[in-house]
């Protein structure tokens, strides 16, 4: 999607005044260092089939986009007050090659904090003047103490506690300096009404009966702030126009883990694709069943089975495209629909692509053993990325502290992200040995998935131990390390021992479930603390990894097409 047009929807809706942007001291060295820095993102044009698509289909997409362009806006409020007058300031400086350098940062990371660089306060602003990254983003009032929102929160009646906690509303302060819950409905009504207008056009000339019902439900969900029928005709979904809209993930906010920042993605489904994997989808109770936990914290009886979609993507946006990109989610993340219908799992193969021609292959030249490094294969880490998907809706979610009844992420807190992570990404790497076992994936597996994660292990620890992808990942090669189940092999390179992997990966699998379960902060916090770091050995590779890629920057061609026929067909 062309930059100007999301820029356009952002400058529209941008109220706060301009922020001063101090000047550089020496704009020919930012310039440079600003210029490796986004070099990091290897650029990678992102295509997808949609010839096959009737015109009223083409037309109802192009809305779509419209509309996820939109969150691009509601998230750049939601992380840091100072956003939007800090982007409008950069669009009005004269051109230079600081500005450009600048404003291609802050689009990459959807902020003036580098998403991959940490210091003692954060991540690290690459504009002079800016303040640290808020861990509260814009979700509480400024001034405000954690302290003094816990303890709000928990002296509220439970209804209002539920909403105050919940991920719809922000806390702000009513005239008298009372903290009050805003729902997003009135804190973003400029925009989501905006929104909701693009999609019930959308619905108006989509065909697709299910497509239909999303998209004016979720148009609706947006004026009212009740996400829950929307989110069960997301799941009901089954259409060639695979839409996902709307506030999801919570790891912005920093303090409690809450708060669900705005995000997007559009494609198209995959069908051929889609029904290989299918089959998983039957086999979850079976892996719930088969958890290496204590019996009475799994859940006897899941969801009904698990949509999964394997899609192509054509756009993101919001908390959908910052950074370092998604190659797979699992939502809703809403606990009532968990527990009524599970979760669909939708993972952007293109995307996945991408990632493993620019970035892994690379990284497993450097980082593995020449036995190893042979080993490393695309369906086994596409189909790894999937069961990391699955592995976020199984385990344990609903559970009792004490005699209160509360959710796993409730109770972890800030500490939850990190910890859900890495358990979905160890449990996926031992669900896929069970079902090599059972015979449902095929044997080669054996041979390619646990070197393919250690290779992808080098991949996320240089997301940077600031975000919850990249500290969780520390903690599982640090744990597989002291447990054997990796080896620092004496030329500089790592290797999988065979002959421990299994347990090592069957342990921590163990770890992070029963630390789900038991509601356990303060040592989720310990191993936080202990093993979200890099040792020397994996340091040293790291260094060596400094022209490899760390991530893609997707640039969404067939999106751009796209936008580029509706407009012709729209203009006078």
């Amino acid at each position: 999607m062309p930059p100007s047009a999301a820029l356009a929807v952002l400058a529209a809706t941008a109220m706060a005044p301009v922020l001063p942007v101090a000047p550089a001291a020496t704009p020919e060295v930012q310039v440079s260092v600003l210029e490796r820095q986004n070099s990091r993102f290897a650029p990678v044009e992102i295509t997808a089939n949609v010839d096959r698509l009737p015109p009223n289909e083409r037309r109802a997409l192009a809305l779509m986009l419209q509309a996820a362009q939109v969150t691009d806006a509601l998230f750049l409020r939601q992380i840091w007050a100072g956003n939007e007058p800090m982007l409008l300031q950069l669009l009005s400086e004269p051109d230079s090659a600081l500005r450009r350098a600048r404003l291609h940062a802050f689009l990459l990371g959807k902020g003036p904090w580098s998403p991959l660089d940490q210091g003692p306060k954060g991540p690290v602003a690459f504009i002079p003047g800016v303040p640290p990254k808020p861990p509260a983003a814009n979700f509480y009032p400024a001034g405000a103490t954690k302290a003094e929102v816990e303890k709000w929160i928990a002296s509220l009646p439970a209804a209002q506690r539920a909403k105050a906690a919940g991920f719809f509303t922000t806390i702000r302060r009513g005239p008298e300096g009372k903290l009050v819950a805003v729902p997003y409905s009135i804190e973003y009504q400029g925009e989501l009404a905006r929104m909701a207008e693009l999609l019930r056009e959308a619905a108006s000339l989509t065909s697709q009966p299910t497509l239909k019902a999303f998209l004016e439900k979720r148009a609706a969900a947006f004026l009212s702030n009740d996400y829950h029928d929307s989110d069960v005709a997301w799941m009901k979904l089954d259409a060639s126009i695979e839409p996902t809209v709307g506030p999801y993930e919570v790891y912005e906010d920093e303090w409690f883990n809450y708060k669900a920042a705005f995000e997007a993605f559009i494609a198209l489904r995959d069908d051929a694709e889609t029904a290989k994997l299918t089959r998983f989808g039957s086999e979850l109770q079976d892996i719930e069943n088969h958890l290496p936990i204590e019996p009475r914290y799994r859940n006897p009886k899941l969801g009904a089975m698990a949509p999964i979609r394997v899609v192509n993507s054509i756009f993101s946006a919001g908390d959908g495209n910052r950074g370092v990109q998604t190659a797979g989610y699992d939502l809703p993340n809403d606990e009532r629909i968990t527990a009524e219908l599970g979760t669909k799992r939708v993972m952007l193969k293109n995307i996945q692509e991408a990632k493993f021609q620019k970035v892994l292959v690379p990284i497993s030249g450097v980082a593995l053993s020449k036995l190893d490094q042979d080993r490393v294969d695309f369906d086994a880490f596409f189909t790894h990325t999937l069961m990391h998907e699955l592995m976020h809706g199984l385990g344990p979610h609903n559970i009792a502290v004490g005699r209160q009844r509360t959710t796993a992420r409730q109770s972890l807190q800030e500490a939850y992200g990190t910890i859900e992570e890495a358990k979905a990404d160890i449990a996926g790497l031992f669900a896929m040995q069970y079902l090599v076992d059972k015979g449902v994936l095929d044997k080669k597996y054996e041979d390619t998935m646990y070197v393919t994660f250690l290779a992808s292990a080098f991949r996320a620890i240089r997301f940077g131990l600031g975000e919850a992808h990249g500290r969780g990942t520390a903690i599982q090669l640090n744990w597989i390390l002291d447990h054997g189940g990796f080896r620092a092999d004496p030329d500089g390179t790592f290797s999988v021992d065979p002959a421990k992997i299994k347990e090592a990966v069957k342990g921590l699998t163990t770890e992070f479930l029963t630390l789900e379960a038991q509601g356990d902060r303060k040592k989720a916090q310990e191993m936080i603390g202990t093993l979200a770091v890099i040792r020397p050995q994996v340091k040293t590779v790291l260094d060596r990894l400094s022209t490899v890629p760390v991530d893609i920057e997707p640039r969404y061609v067939t999106a751009e097409k796209l936008m580029d026929e509706a407009a012709a067909s729209t203009a006078p």
